[in-house]
């Protein structure tokens, strides 16, 4: 009985990351397509934010790797790198626009314009939350090719 009480545990855990890892690819991967889609906006974007112009190419090439990255998160390959790299990501992004993080309540013209920020702490947290559970991400491409070299 506690064998399959193990296996059921184990299939939870292994589903909840895949959730989690899904949801935040997903998460990255709106963004990168933006660069795409509309490269002027995210260089108007990425100026307004960091101060300084990335210039016309500049959406392209950061689409271009963020996509590599979050192709690895999706099929959970090279774990704690791909992992490491999605929380890298949004920590610049975090670390942007931290001030308004410090008063989410702020009203403009009638609208709260910060309150929305406050999801990027939510996904900061999962970031952290999946980088710390990697090695319990048992249905990724790094777990399945371990369990094939285990076999053989």
């Amino acid at each position: 009985m506690a064998a399959l009480s193990e296996t059921r545990a184990h299939r939870r855990e292994a589903l909840a990351v895949l959730v989690l890892r899904l949801a935040l690819a997903w998460f990255l991967l709106v963004w990168a397509i933006n660069k795409f889609l509309a490269p002027d906006q995210y260089m108007r974007l990425w100026n307004y934010l960091h101060d300084w112009k990335i210039g016309e190419s500049g959406p392209y090439y950061l689409g271009a790797v963020q996509l590599v990255v979050i192709l690895a998160i999706i099929v959970g390959a090279g774990r704690g790198v791909s992992y490491a790299l999605g929380l890298a990501m949004h920590i610049v992004s975090t670390s942007a626009v931290w001030p308004r993080l410090i008063d989410p309540f702020a009203i403009e013209k009638g609208f709260p314009v910060n309150r929305n920020l406050s999801i990027t702490l939510a996904a900061l947290g999962a970031f952290v939350a999946l980088w710390l559970l990697r090695h319990r991400d048992h249905w990724s491409l790094d777990a399945w090719l371990a369990a094939r070299r285990d076999r053989n």
